[in-house]
């Protein structure tokens, strides 16, 4: 992951993919919303944002994704956020690498929004703290102030209140299925799970707790059962977030990338490390 001491206009700004190493579904509010118990882990593997700004206040991506008109796109929508709560006249033109796949679990979507934050809180000098950050990233998705909190955390309601966690240096083998799983189809889902006994965050311990989410995903997509299988012979497999994303984590580089060589040619995934520390964690207090 990109190292900087220095962040300007020319920077490179990564957003990096998280993992829920569980994730539990424990009640749903009046509003319909559920309330989730799970453990974020940052890893080393991500999107890459390039800014540049723009002096007639307009907020422009320069490279479209497929299918999602500027004004729902999440890093168009948290830079006009942004404005609109500080009442910043400054624009920026911004451009995404995009790495992590839609709709795989690894919130790739929540990540470049929560950076786009950082970033520009930085850039166009409005010395909002990293809590008032949190808050408008809630506005987003219940997955972006993670990010912006900027550490490993347990977390409960729908996503959004934290307690950091220190975890041990660890290693993950991360496969992505070749299909887009939607959030909603999921929690949507009849047959989803939304009681499980909580927990306190001083009890979780690593390998502790499952995916609620992941049976129903595995049994309407079997592409996603198909990749869980097989990862399954390896160690500890399981999904994150809502999927499509499977994940297993192993104490040795060298052995992560042992089951990465073992990939059939069809199968798609990669090594990566966990993170201690989001890399602009640096940028709010």
């Amino acid at each position: 992951m990109i190292a900087e001491t220095s962040w300007d206009w020319a920077s490179v700004y990564p957003a990096p993919a998280k993992l829920n190493l569980f994730l539990h579904v424990v009640g749903r509010r009046a509003d319909g919303y559920h309330l989730l118990q799970t453990l974020f882990r940052l890893i080393d593997y991500g999107d890459r944002l390039f800014f540049s700004p723009r002096d007639d206040g307009a907020v422009v991506l320069s490279n479209l994704l497929p299918g999602v008109p500027p004004e729902s796109d999440l890093t168009v929508r948290a830079a006009r956020l942004l404005q609109a709560e500080t009442g910043c006249r400054k624009g920026v033109e911004i451009s995404i690498e995009k790495r992590l796949p839609m709709g795989g679990g690894l919130g790739g979507g929540s990540s470049d929004a929560a950076t786009v934050l950082l970033a520009l809180n930085h850039l166009w000098q409005l010395c909002l703290s990293r809590q008032r950050l949190q808050e408008i990233g809630l506005a987003l998705g219940a997955d972006v102030p993670v990010f912006i909190f900027g550490r490993n955390a347990f977390a409960e309601g729908v996503g959004e209140v934290l307690q950091p966690v220190d975890l041990p240096p660890a290693w993950y083998v991360v496969l992505e299925p070749p299909v887009q799983v939607p959030t909603a189809v999921i929690f949507g889902a009849p047959d989803l799970k939304r009681d499980t006994v909580t927990m306190r965050a001083a009890d979780w311990a690593p390998g502790c707790g499952g995916n609620d989410l992941e049976p129903v995903a595995t049994s309407r997509f079997p592409v996603v059962a198909e990749y869980l299988r097989w990862l399954a012979a390896f160690g500890e497999a399981r999904m994150t977030g809502s999927g499509a994303c499977l994940f297993a984590e192993f104490e040795h580089k060298e052995t992560a990338e042992a089951v990465v060589r073992a990939l059939p040619a069809k199968l798609r995934g990669r090594v990566t490390a966990g993170l201690d520390h989001h890399p602009l964690s640096g940028l709010a207090r």
